[in-house]
């Protein structure tokens, strides 16, 4: 199905992902706003121009070069209640408050605010490349979602969008150097801010400085270790998914590693900072649904 990743590649879908193995898009449900009509509504395009059959399911997801009927809508409805059931005793953990189907919340890291004073009037644009940057500004500034906003991941634009950002790029990496290489020509002679947390792992200011786009950053969060009281026990071959390097080291203060453990990196950046008797599987998309979903995959490879 390389020709429909093909096709659809220039919508920048962040509300629909395409999954191979079902040949389908499915929609991301935690999110209701007028966007995904607008997705769906490129998509169904896209797919009838090119004469590729589809139908759109109950979830709202579509499923391509197949017919829909009463007996196949049962059918779905049965699987999908057997999945939950099924699924739903797993021992898969995700390591903050975030509430991800079929995983267990266990959080050891916590955000704090840093309130921080600048002008956002004076940039043409603003930089963001993770969820928790955009929660927190918002939580004291909405004045951002005035600027074109240039965000990694559909993750992060997700809730930009959701909160009323307006999206001018997606993209489709998951580390700071390889977007800073996308944003160089898109940005040239702008002056933009780049929103970020107190720690990260790549030279996105420096490689956008050094290539004639003005680039300042502004910390407004901090990411720390949870302070359990006491070691916590997971039950044997549980599946944990690390988002961030943050989540490896605050994971690793609060939880003895056993070696009947999976681990699940929710990309290659994070993937590096495993300490050497833990070799993680990084999940095919950077996102908990999808870690979730390499998750699953692991368990059932038993």
């Amino acid at each position: 199905m390389k020709k429909i990743e093909k096709l659809i590649e220039h919508l920048n879908l962040i509300y629909y992902e395409y999954d191979r193995a079902t040949h389908s898009f499915i929609l991301d449900r935690s999110y209701s706003n007028e966007h995904v009509f607008e997705e769906l509504i490129k998509i169904t395009y896209i797919l009838s121009k090119h004469n590729i059959n589809f139908f759109v399911d109950e979830n709202k997801s579509l499923i391509l070069n197949s017919k829909n009927s009463f007996s196949l809508k049962i059918k779905r409805v049965m699987n999908s209640f057997i999945q939950n059931l099924k699924n739903r005793s797993l021992n898969i953990y995700v390591l903050n408050d975030k509430k991800v189907k079929w995983a267990k919340n266990l959080p050891v890291i916590k955000i704090e605010t840093i309130n921080t004073t600048f002008n956002i009037s004076s940039y043409d644009a603003l930089i963001f490349t993770s969820k928790s940057a955009v929660y927190t500004l918002n939580s004291y500034n909405t004045e951002w979602k005035s600027k074109p906003l240039y965000v990694i991941a559909p993750q992060t634009a997700k809730v930009a969008s959701n909160l009323g950002g307006k999206i001018k790029f997606v993209s489709r990496e998951n580390h700071g150097d390889e977007f800073a290489d996308e944003l160089i020509p898109l940005l040239k002679n702008k002056k933009v801010l780049y929103v970020r947390g107190s720690k990260v792992v790549s030279n996105l200011v420096e490689k956008l400085n050094a290539n004639d786009v003005i680039c300042d950053e502004v910390i407004v969060y901090q990411t720390v270790c949870s302070e359990l009281k006491k070691k916590i026990k997971l039950p044997k071959n549980s599946v944990i998914i690390f988002s961030s390097p943050s989540t490896i080291e605050c994971f690793l203060k609060n939880v003895s590693w056993d070696e009947s453990y999976k681990a699940v990196s929710i990309g290659h950046t994070t993937q590096k900072y495993f300490p050497p008797y833990i070799t993680p599987v990084v999940a095919d998309t950077p996102s908990l649904d999808s870690c979730v979903k390499k998750a699953i995959e692991l368990i059932s490879e038993k």
